[in-house]
């Protein structure tokens, strides 16, 4: 596919998404006001949206309802959206900037914030939960707790623990790859298996290459996120530039140096596609969207 053509596609997913998302909100005339205010102004309007990219490029390979990966797409954004309030809290990260606007801590305060990302996340179950959204009652389920797992302690919310203690320290590549692959991969490795699993049974033979791909790609995402924020402004970044510098995080950029950094995401890139081989043409959104991670500008 053309370049032109994948970007509409892009778009396309994007608009459907911030749609949805409006949808399953509730909205801010409702109590508690200022909380659902909140809660829209977190999620809504901001973000590439590249979990629904690729919930939506999976589900594609496997066949899924474009409805049905519409849920699928919401209920991981919201835990997205949630965990970049939490990380933004002053007991966190300590941030003022996302998406280029005041964080929601910085916007409302932060006991508000916290009840937000409370709330998103409850939401991203019961939008999983409350309309078929699989073949069988029991790959539902399997799915809920999926994104269940890539949510937690051995995931998401586990990686961002191991980062926070992190703070200060050298660690090996090893170390390095291992926190990533549960506080930026997790969720987007689920979001991959999440589309696949909204349609059509895929055989054990492909589910295998496609997690690999997931696996890849959420390292991939995080490699060249680290590239940027050493390497790019805060208007183009829509968040505080250099800010893991300015805490003494330990990223890909201070482990390797820029230029091997980079290598690295290349080499990353060239096995997500790999992986990807034996899909032929049904695979193009997914190998188009690992470029796109790639040569993204923020």
């Amino acid at each position: 596919m053309s370049e032109k053509n994948f970007a509409a596609w892009m778009e396309e997913i994007q608009q459907r998404t911030e749609t949805a998302l409006a949808d399953v909100l509730p909205a801010d005339n409702i109590a508690p006001q200022r909380l659902h205010a909140a809660m829209r102004y977190a999620v809504l309007g901001g973000g590439k949206r590249v979990r629904p990219l690729l919930v939506h490029a999976a589900g594609r390979l496997a066949g899924a309802d474009p409805a049905r990966l519409d849920r699928i797409a919401c209920a991981v954004e919201l835990i997205h959206a949630y965990s970049l309030v939490h990380d933004d809290l002053p007991c966190m990260d300590d941030d003022v900037l996302r998406r280029g606007k005041p964080t929601v801590h910085v916007e409302y305060d932060e006991a508000t914030a916290l009840l937000v990302g409370d709330a998103l996340q409850a939401l991203a179950f019961q939008v999983l939960a409350d309309t078929p959204l699989a073949a069988t009652p029991a790959v539902q389920l399997e799915m809920i707790a999926l994104l269940g797992r890539a949510s937690g302690s051995r995931g998401m919310a586990g990686g961002q623990a191991i980062d926070l203690g992190a703070v200060g320290k050298q660690l090996t590549r090893e170390e390095l790859e291992f926190m990533h692959i549960h506080k930026t991969g997790a969720l987007i490795r689920a979001s991959v298996l999440l589309g696949a699993q909204c349609g059509d049974a895929l055989p054990a033979e492909q589910l295998a290459p496609l997690d690999h791909y997931g696996k890849v790609v959420g390292l991939l995402f995080q490699v060249v996120d680290d590239i940027l924020d050493a390497q790019a402004d805060t208007a183009t970044l829509g968040k505080t530039a250099g800010k893991d510098a300015d805490q003494n995080k330990p990223t890909y950029v201070t482990l390797l140096g820029m230029s091997e950094a980079r290598t690295l995401s290349e080499s990353l890139l060239a096995n997500a596609q790999e992986a990807l081989s034996s899909f032929g043409p049904g695979a193009v959104r997914l190998a188009e969207l690992a470029n796109f991670i790639v040569h993204r500008r923020f």
